[in-house]
């Protein structure tokens, strides 16, 4: 029998199953169907006002899949409270080869040149499923959510699974469902052709592991999904020039900065969807 690989793994994602494992070193990996199961509704996502402050103020270069296995071990290493992780080294191979066939994406804050927050999960047609989240500063990981939602929303994307409902989720409008509804809301999603890469884009920077939701200061790691790139083309149209052309300029590595900064852009994208 051929060994599981990462084919596999995006048919468990179809069939609403995703893998864990009991701890770093635990060659084991198990798939998991949840009774409950959180979602982040992309038409009602909440940005605080605090929050949408520090967004707006750009306090980090947001990069897209430039740093994709360094995110997995940052999510994957033990921090303060938590000294075990479910990404063991089965499970971070499996997510290496999804990121070689662009169903395994990074989004990545830096500061000063040095990667602080970020986040990674699996796109696969209208669904992004939500896998870990780290952050080393204050609001690094919360940033890299607003642009990954941002990013779904534009992408034409209907289904952010966020695997396990948790306190830190619900200030974002997460909800937990039953496994009947999210498999009835999964099939709705892969009949959706959604676009990770809207307009043809490739990766790069836009100015400016725990289980997902449980929650990342300085120095924790969490779990939740994320990676986009450019954001020109096709779904530009039902934005502001301005926006529009800031998210696009922040697809593409080393563009120059846009009319408006990549955070705000991103805010006005969130707020349109709702």
């Amino acid at each position: 029998m051929s060994a599981f690989d990462a084919r596999d793994l995006l048919d468990c994602y179809a069939r609403g199953v995703f893998p864990m494992a009991d701890a770093r070193e635990d060659a084991r990996v198990f798939l998991i169907d949840p009774e409950r199961r959180g979602v982040i509704p992309l038409d009602r996502f909440h940005v605080s006002r605090r929050l949408a402050r520090t967004v707006r103020g750009d306090p980090f270069e947001v990069r897209f899949d430039t740093a994709f296995h360094q995110v997995v071990l940052e999510c994957a290493a033990s921090g303060p409270g938590r000294t075990e992780t479910w990404i063991n080294r089965p499970i971070e191979a499996l997510y290496l080869e999804l990121h070689a066939l662009r169903r395994a994406h990074s989004v990545e804050c830096w500061q000063d040149g040095e990667l602080v927050g970020g986040l990674y999960g699996v796109s696969l047609r209208g669904a992004f499923f939500g896998e870990s989240m780290f952050s080393r500063r204050r609001d690094a990981s919360k940033v890299a959510l607003v642009h990954l939602v941002a990013r779904l929303i534009a992408g034409g994307f209907v289904l952010l699974d966020a695997q396990f409902m948790t306190d830190h989720l619900s200030q974002f409008g997460a909800e937990e469902i039953g496994r009947a509804a999210y498999h009835r809301r999964l099939a709705k999603a892969l009949t959706v052709e959604a676009d990770f890469y809207v307009g043809g884009g490739t990766a790069g920077a836009s100015t400016g592991g725990a289980a997902l939701g449980s929650g990342a200061g300085a120095g924790g790691a969490t779990i939740l999904g994320g990676g986009v790139t450019d954001l020109a083309g096709g779904s530009s149209s039902s934005l502001g020039s301005a926006a529009a052309g800031a998210l696009a300029a922040g697809g593409r590595a080393g563009s120059a900065a846009a009319t408006v900064g990549a955070g705000a852009a991103a805010l006005q994208l969130i707020a349109q969807a709702s």
